[in-house]
């Protein structure tokens, strides 16, 4: 079993490396748009970012724009092509236990978040500079359970959703308000009531907090982190569910 999955891992991950929708949503976006948005803020103490570097806010918070870019762009869109091309069925023909498959894709979508994390930082230590970390346990934590909740969702979405074309305008349409109102865009304080109100439910907003919060040391977010964690258990064991029918 173990070899099925390290099998499909190893030829998703090559696929994964070519397809220009992960090299330019997962890989590229958050990094051109972090260096537009850092410099249009500066670099000095603003009290719009809790009296924090607005570049290094945004640092902090671009790591959660690579997991909803993964998880409701990236996968949804790969699993929706699979089923409408029949592959789902030629993996299971071939004898790959269907749960192998839901499986490979979490450490998929996992090991391209992480890889283009990694990347952000790299560009941004030059630019920017990293900001240290606070609280390292909570940051952590929050990264983990953020990433493994948006790449459950995108399984979810990917085993939902009829057709790549529909996951791409729906992975689309979700994303692009989760990053404006809930990690990428302009900070909560020139948003409106009511878009703070919004902002303030989406779970890329809550990943966010988890993260951004202990890293910047704005603070405790246990309680947000915990919805987080609650929020990736269900998002997992649902994802998971689907991914074996």
């Amino acid at each position: 079993m173990n070899t099925a999955v390290g099998r499909l891992v190893r030829v998703e991950l090559k696929l994964m490396a070519r397809d220009p929708l992960v090299l330019t949503f997962v890989f590229a976006f958050p990094i051109v748009t972090m260096l537009i948005i850092g410099g249009a803020f500066g670099t000095a103490p603003n009290p719009g970012f809790d009296n924090t570097n607005p570049a290094h806010w945004y640092v902090a918070s671009y790591l959660t724009v690579v997991i909803g870019a993964a998880g409701l762009v990236m996968l949804p869109v790969h699993l929706a092509s699979y089923r409408e091309r029949g592959v789902l069925r030629r993996f299971a023909a071939a004898g790959f236990p269907r749960w192998s498959f839901g499986i490979a894709q979490l450490v998929i979508g996992l090991s391209v978040i992480a890889a283009s994390a990694a990347l952000l930082l790299a560009v941004a230590a030059p630019v920017y500079g990293i900001p240290p970390v606070a609280h390292w346990g909570p940051m952590l934590a929050g990264l983990a359970a953020g990433s493994v909740l948006f790449v459950s969702l995108g399984v979810l979405l990917g085993t939902l959703l009829p057709s790549a074309r529909s996951a791409q305008a729906t992975g689309l349409l979700l994303f692009f308000p989760s990053f404006l109102l809930g990690a990428g865009g302009p900070p909560p304080h020139v948003m409106g009531t009511a878009l703070q109100h919004v902002a303030s439910v989406l779970p890329l907003t809550l990943v966010t907090n988890s993260v951004r919060m202990p890293w910047l040391g704005l603070g405790s977010a246990a309680g947000t982190l915990a919805e987080v964690i609650v929020l990736a258990v269900a998002a997992c064991a649902v994802a998971a569910w689907r991914a074996a029918l």
